[in-house]
C-alpha cells in the first residue's frame, strides 16, 4: 500500500475517534425516558403548587405536558443525557399565543423533577416581559 494512502487512512481514523469522543458526552434525542409517563405538580419558583395532576409524557422522542394544552403549547423533541445516578432531559415547548417554555429536569429513581422558565410573548402593554421561573415534581403514572 502506498505511504500516502496509509497516512490518509490514519488521518480519517483519528478524526473518527476524536468525533466519537466528543459526542459521547452530548445529549441525544429520546432514549432512556421514551415511553415513560409521569403525574405531578408545578408552581412558580418559591411558591406552592398551582398546577396539580399534570401528565408529563415522553413518547416517540417528544415531550408533552397536559397542563400546557390549555395554553396551546406544542409537543416538542427532547434530549437526554446521563448524569450520575440520573437522566437529565431538556426541551422547549412553544405556544403562538403564550411564548415558550424552556424545560430542564432529571429523573432520579422514580422521581422526575426540575424547572421550566416561561418566556412570555411580548405584547403592546408588556413589550419586554421578564421570564418567570417554575418548578415541577412528578412520579410515574400508575
Amino acid at each position: 500500500m502506498h505511504p500516502k494512502r496509509i497516512i490518509g487512512i490514519f488521518v480519517c481514523a483519528t478524526a473518527m475517534l476524536a468525533l466519537s469522543a466528543m459526542t459521547s458526552g452530548m445529549a441525544v434525542a429520546g432514549g432512556a425516558l421514551d415511553g415513560k409517563v409521569f403525574v405531578g405538580e408545578a408552581g412558580e419558583k418559591g411558591k406552592a403548587a398551582d398546577e396539580k395532576n399534570d401528565v408529563i409524557t415522553f413518547a416517540d422522542g417528544r415531550f408533552h405536558s397536559s397542563a400546557c394544552d390549555q395554553f396551546a403549547f406544542n409537543k416538542a423533541e427532547y434530549s437526554v443525557k446521563p448524569d450520575g445516578d440520573g437522566t437529565v432531559f431538556e426541551t422547549e415547548t412553544v405556544s403562538d399565543k403564550e411564548g415558550r417554555l424552556k424545560w430542564k429536569g432529571v429523573l432520579r429513581g422514580s422521581t422526575l423533577e426540575g424547572t421550566f422558565t416561561h418566556y412570555r410573548k411580548p405584547t403592546w402593554y408588556r413589550p419586554n416581559p421578564e421570564p418567570i421561573e417554575h418548578w415541577f415534581k412528578a412520579v410515574p403514572k400508575s
